[in-house]
């Protein structure tokens, strides 16, 4: 396997080190072209730092195809990307893990049948990865074989499309997913486990591979105790989207695994409202609360939550509806925002509460703001 070069951004050694940022554009073209197949499965906030990437190596002369669900058509193509639909509906992928966070069914879900509809769901967009490996453009018919594939860990197929093909893998994410000693796996509960902490830690990756593993396409089988465990046995390289400053490397992390800092997009183009410039100018700096793709099990309550808050504290606050599009109010102290760019948005409070996702996690550090969180599962 071949660790994909990286050669337009650096690590800055002033404040804010350990973020990666793009360099002004070059007329510098690499030798040889590859046809790059970038896979991702999870909300906006997956997607959006693989746009950053996929723009620097569009930038260098590659041809990138972003493959994820229906739903980001337009942010993929609007960023000048390629698009190849895979499936899927991450907003009730994002609700199931809300009403599941230990990964373990409740029975809520159990008789409402959301397991085997999330496992149709998966195999959707499984077949949906190995096509966007093979299948021409669909909107101009242009061929596409993969050179290359770049993926998140829950996109699963990576490495299976990868060994099918005979070509380069490598694994990129914004949450940890690599055995370590330093801390679980964000998806496992340790609650009540009564062995050593770096053990139980070390462990949880494990546990979780085996109970996410699923799924399967039309390609050689894989063994049951062989498949979960393909990219740690094969020594997949892997890159980690956050800033070493925030959250070093663990010391047990080897040489494949990297952590490079936070992906950031070209800042896109926002011209704000009249009401919302209006509403920043016309009193004390606000705070913003939003939990973007989470889908919230019960909205009414964490509005009120929200409210309470807000009036207990005596700020104003620009509130994000997002994906569970909360109702709103009247309060004049409130400011509800549907869809804005964090860029911007961040330059205009004086804090972020959210529940922890990796891209507003970083865009409200990149500002400098004060950041509360509010975890719902995986943060």
């Amino acid at each position: 396997m071949l660790r994909l070069p990286w050669t337009s951004s650096k690590v800055s050694q002033r404040p804010g080190a350990g973020i990666l940022r793009s360099q002004p554009p070059t007329n510098h073209r690499w030798a040889t072209k590859l046809n790059i197949v970038i896979q991702v499965v999870g909300s906006r906030g997956d997607v959006q730092p693989f746009v950053a990437l996929s723009t620097e190596l569009q930038r260098h002369g590659h041809r990138v195809r972003l493959a994820t669900h229906n739903i980001f058509d337009k942010f993929v193509r609007d960023a000048g990307l390629e698009f190849y639909p895979v499936g899927g509906n991450p907003a009730e992928l994002m609700a199931y893990m809300v009403k599941n966070p230990s990964l373990i069914p409740s029975m809520g879900s159990l008789v409402a049948g959301e397991v085997q509809k999330k496992r149709h769901m998966v195999d959707e967009m499984l077949d949906g990865f190995w096509d966007s490996c093979l299948q021409d453009d669909p909107v101009t018919g242009k061929p596409f074989v993969a050179d290359a594939i770049i993926a998140n860990p829950p996109s699963f197929v990576h490495v299976h499309c990868a060994q099918a093909l005979g070509i380069p893998v490598h694994l990129m994410f914004t949450m940890p997913w690599s055995s370590t000693r330093s801390f679980p796996h964000p998806l496992a509960n340790l609650k009540n486990v009564n062995i050593d902490v770096g053990i139980a830690n070390y462990l949880s990756y494990d546990v979780v591979e085996w109970m996410t593993w699923q799924g399967s396409i039309d390609l050689e089988d894989v063994a049951m105790f062989d498949g979960p465990m393909l990219t740690k046995s094969l020594h997949i390289p892997f890159t980690y989207g956050w800033s070493p400053a925030l959250v070093p490397k663990p010391d047990d992390w080897p040489s494949h695994i990297d952590v490079c800092g936070f992906f950031f997009r070209d800042a896109p183009k926002f011209a704000p409202t009249a009401d919302l410039v209006q509403f920043i100018k016309s009193g004390p700096t606000p705070i913003y609360i939003g939990f973007g793709s989470i889908v919230l099990d019960d909205p009414d309550k964490v509005l009120r939550t929200i409210l309470d808050a807000v009036r207990a504290t005596e700020v104003r606050a620009i509130i994000s509806k997002g994906w569970s599009d909360m109702p709103g109010s009247d309060s004049p102290d409130i400011y509800w925002i549907a869809d804005c760019p964090h860029e911007w948005l961040f330059q205009h409070v004086c804090a972020v509460v959210h529940h922890g996702g990796a891209g507003t996690t970083a865009c409200g550090l990149r500002n400098g703001k004060p950041t509360i969180i509010v975890p719902f599962f995986g943060e």
